[in-house]
């Protein structure tokens, strides 16, 4: 795939990443507040890709080294504040890279939210090069991550980047 604007597949569902790229991208363009904003990211995302089964913002907190739980969508997690480097969330703060796992149980360093997560992508959103927060997916399904997901929530981070200090 080129882009992030081709059509996907997943299980023998088709997904519409580009669709869903425009929706995101007119979502961060519209009005209200950031957190409303990726609150309705999180929900459409959600709704939108039959393997992502959490999805939510972590806010970097550069003073005192930890990522705040923000918008979300999907069962409550007592995950709400996570100092930097533990689980993936926070190997991603400290590493600003996309983190794709196959299988967290092969994760020595995995912060378990649910019995029913089986995978994980932690994508860093990036503002002027500096890590201001990420985009956290679990699966219940094993390794439902393709390169299409990646290169579509790399481009959707990056939309994301653009509205941030909106």
């Amino acid at each position: 795939m080129a882009s992030a604007h081709a059509v996907g597949s997943q299980g023998g569902a088709v997904l519409d990443f580009a669709n869903l790229l425009a929706q995101a991208g007119a979502v961060m363009r519209s009005g209200g507040t950031r957190d409303a904003k990726l609150q309705s990211l999180c929900d459409l995302l959600r709704s939108g890709v039959p393997h992502y089964h959490w999805v939510g913002f972590y806010m970097a907190d550069e003073a005192e080294r930890v990522l705040r739980l923000g918008p979300f969508a999907g069962a409550p997690t007592e995950h709400a504040v996570i100092p930097y480097g533990r689980g993936i969330c926070g190997q991603v703060a400290v590493d600003p890279r996309t983190f794709v796992v196959p299988d967290v149980s092969e994760q020595g360093n995995y912060l378990s939210c649910s019995i029913d997560v089986r995978s994980e992508i932690v994508v860093p959103v990036m503002v002027a090069g500096r890590f201001v927060g990420q985009l956290d997916i679990d699966s219940h399904e094993l390794s439902p991550f393709t390169g299409e997901d990646r290169l579509f929530l790399d481009a959707l981070c990056d939309e994301v980047a653009l509205a941030w200090g909106e």
